[in-house]
């Protein structure tokens, strides 16, 4: 490939497939370059009611929202959303499953519903040299994609990929406990002393018993 050079790239996104959403949900489409604060900062404004002074302050990027806003300023007070969707393809994957866990933690008792598929991309490649007598290439790859769906309301719990709401205080609590009471760390130091402390007597065992042979051989020698 080092005589082509990629003339333009055609992504051909995968269909959402979640067919029963209401008409006001939010698809958010995460790309390699977008910026996980301000998909979180739309995301979590249609599903809090009051989101952090903070985050109040800018708007993400209108290529990364799916969503068609009228007019050209967003609402003061937009209406709440009961269900959020994040969509990549690509390397976007891993930083929309990102964004999908903070909302999660953020906004509590969230049903989750996954989704993996494919997504089509389409390359032309010309040759660097028209006179060269190559022909132009048309590559066709398939990147993996992933859609998730964050539900106030309760999700079909037999469909696959389903994930109900789950108790993160408990387990963060859980952790810092043992931390604490250093049930796990307590152990290690044990397992040194006596790894240490076999090894040292065997050291002194063995120097012991060499250090009177070296000194008979060397009388000997006298």
């Amino acid at each position: 490939m080092e005589n082509y050079t990629k003339a333009r790239t055609v992504e051909q996104p995968s269909v959402c497939p979640f067919p029963d959403l209401a008409p006001d949900t939010p698809e958010i489409r995460v790309k390699d370059g977008s910026k996980i604060r301000n998909l979180l900062r739309f995301a979590l404004s249609r599903m809090e009611a009051k989101p952090p002074a903070a985050e109040e302050t800018g708007q993400p990027a209108p290529e990364e929202v799916g969503v068609a806003v009228a007019g050209q300023q967003e609402p003061a007070s937009p209406p709440l959303c009961k269900q959020v969707v994040f969509t990549a393809s690509g390397k976007g994957v891993s930083k929309a499953i990102t964004c999908a866990e903070i909302v999660k933690r953020r906004v509590k008792g969230l049903h989750q519903l996954t989704r993996l598929l494919h997504s089509s991309v389409v390359e032309e490649w010309e040759p660097l040299e028209p006179d060269a007598g190559l022909d132009g290439l048309t590559v066709n790859r398939k990147l993996p994609a992933i859609w998730i769906l964050l539900s106030v309301e309760p999700l079909d719990a037999r469909e696959p990929g389903y994930q109900a709401p789950g108790r993160y205080d408990a387990l963060w609590a859980q952790s810092s406990s043992r931390e604490e009471s250093g049930g796990v760390t307590g152990q290690r130091p044990g397992h040194r002393r006596k790894r240490g402390g076999g090894g040292g007597e065997g050291g002194r065992g063995r120097g012991r018993g060499k250090g009177p042979g070296r000194q008979g051989s060397r009388s000997r020698d006298k």
